[in-house]
């Protein structure tokens, strides 16, 4: 939760805006990540490729910034699967806002950064189990899976 005092002296707690990304393949296979452990929040767990927004960027923007930073993949065709605005999230301290979108690999270009220690693409009938999942990533997936096609 950002804290803040604003011009008038009022104080008030802002929520971060985040972006998650369903990164999809040519044989419908999703690319999960295993968060590091010691490194970022939920470390151990699968989970989808996501991040903050940063100043003076579009979400689009962020999409194509943290899927290259966090598994060196070029993507194309991003649209907008839903946004999560819910301030009871699960596992989430910090009340973000999440605009999750669907996205497809294009071609892999460079290498992912530290905040996962690998990456693989699953079949959507292989998942991990949903307890192995970060934040609320799997319910992102069933989502998809049953409105988001």
């Amino acid at each position: 939760m950002i804290k803040c005092t604003f011009e008038n002296g009022g104080k008030g707690l802002l929520r971060h805006v985040i972006v998650d990304a369903l990164i999809l393949n040519s044989k419908n296979e999703i690319l999960l990540v295993k968060r590091a452990e010691g490194k970022v929040l939920e470390g151990g767990k699968w989970a989808i490729v996501g991040g903050f927004v940063e100043r003076d960027e579009t979400l689009e923007q962020t999409v194509h910034r943290e899927v290259l930073e966090e598994t060196g993949w070029e993507i194309d065709n991003i649209r907008l699967l839903r946004i999560i605005d819910n301030p009871n999230r699960p596992n989430e301290d910090r009340q973000n806002i999440a605009f999750v979108y669907v996205c497809e690999a294009v071609k892999k270009i460079g290498e992912a950064d530290d905040e996962s220690t690998e990456q693989r693409w699953f079949s959507f009938k292989d998942l991990p189990p949903k307890d192995n999942f970060a934040f609320d990533h799997f319910e992102d997936i069933e989502f998809y899976l049953q409105k988001g096609k």
